[in-house]
């Protein structure tokens, strides 16, 4: 340190507090001091900061394994970016895993304990999310990747999150759905455990009401998490007498699976039933024809939370470090105007269960 100071001509307070990316040091300075030191070979070692700072420069997460759609195809993106910020600013991103809900709880204690992380990036936030009260109690600091609380007496003021508006894209869906001429319009929603399962179902009933349309309890369902999931609730729409010509999913998941079903019972998806989902998967693009969904963008997620949450452990206020975007519309070929009315679409539906049971018949 006192050689960097003297290369510098900086103070040694200075080049320590600029190294350990002060607030009070200009990013102009933080960034000469670091620059000037990697030429001269300098390296902060960990466990001396650690007992000098308390703290290990380090940020985590833990991963429930026992998550049915645990291999979301957009994690790798997600946990990319994360990683990718906190190498930016010389931090490390802990990646760890546990089998249940109270396992996790178990996981986080014991990073807390054994000081393997600052903090922690909270993702798949809950309604009522157990993880967040344990990290208060700890004085852990913690940022949530979406909103919890829905419904709830609003007690988690001091929180910082990150989220992207997906009542918002809900909306949107219906409301592009409306102006193609559908009036009978579909809502698959996810686990309703999830605080993002009740915006986006908020979203769409906003959506209806914008568009001039009446919400009727027996085109919404929930619970569909899995492409199976996603299958099994939106055909139980299908067996309606008065069937929904466009369904909006609240994920990419859920949708595809019902894509897939749909066509092996012979609907022709974006004429027969329009889709629309949520999530932007590599996967909308390869299906045929390509899901129309509301892209999220996972990277720069990632990148957010690291860099909000290694700013509210250098000793930012965390009410202020809470970020709200839009997911952007892709297009694809699975929505469009309807070619049939609600009644031929449920003439078409009961013509091809007859024609099934006639050949299973004979």
């Amino acid at each position: 340190m006192d050689e960097l100071a003297a290369h510098l001509g900086l103070s040694k307070s200075t080049v320590s507090r600029a190294m350990n990316g002060y607030p009070d040091i200009s990013e102009s300075t933080q960034m000469r001091v670091k620059t000037a030191a990697r030429k001269l070979g300098y390296r902060p070692l960990s466990h001396a900061q650690a007992i000098r700072t308390g703290q290990v420069r380090a940020i985590a997460m833990v991963l429930n394994s026992d998550e049915p759609d645990q291999h979301n195809p957009f994690l790798q993106d997600f946990l990319a970016g994360a990683c990718e910020a906190a190498s930016s600013l010389d931090w490390t991103m802990t990646i760890s895993t546990a089998t249940s809900d109270r396992d996790t709880l178990n996981v986080l204690r014991r990073l807390v304990e054994e000081r393997k992380a600052d903090g922690f990036i909270l993702p798949r936030t809950a309604v009522k999310d157990s993880r967040v009260g344990l990290l208060r109690d700890l004085k852990v600091p913690h940022i949530l990747y979406g909103r919890t609380g829905y419904g709830q007496p609003n007690n988690l003021e001091e929180t910082s999150w990150f989220d992207i508006a997906g009542e918002t894209a809900m909306r949107k869906a219906v409301l592009r759905l409306a102006g193609f001429g559908h009036k009978r319009i579909g809502f698959v929603g996810s686990d309703p455990k999830f605080n993002y399962s009740h915006l986006r179902r908020d979203g769409y009933l906003e959506g209806l009401r914008e568009a001039g349309l009446s919400a009727d309890p027996a085109l919404i369902r929930d619970g569909a998490r899995t492409r199976d999931d996603g299958a099994a609730q939106a055909m139980a729409l299908m067996q309606l007498d008065q069937p929904p010509t466009a369904i909006v999913f609240a994920t990419d998941l859920a949708a595809l699976g019902f894509c897939s079903a749909a066509q092996d019972q012979g609907f022709e998806i974006g004429r027969d039933v329009a889709v629309i989902g949520y999530d932007g998967i590599p996967e909308c693009r390869y299906a045929r024809p390509a899901l129309t969904t509301f892209a999220v963008e996972s990277r720069t997620a990632g990148q957010r939370l690291a860099t909000l949450l290694i700013r509210q452990i250098r000793g930012e206020d965390p009410t202020t470090l809470r970020e709200l975007t839009e997911a952007t519309l892709v297009e694809g070929g699975s929505d469009g105007p309807p070619q049939l009315s609600p009644s031929e679409l449920s003439k078409k539906i009961r013509h091809h269960k007859d024609q099934n049971r006639g050949g299973n018949h004979r």
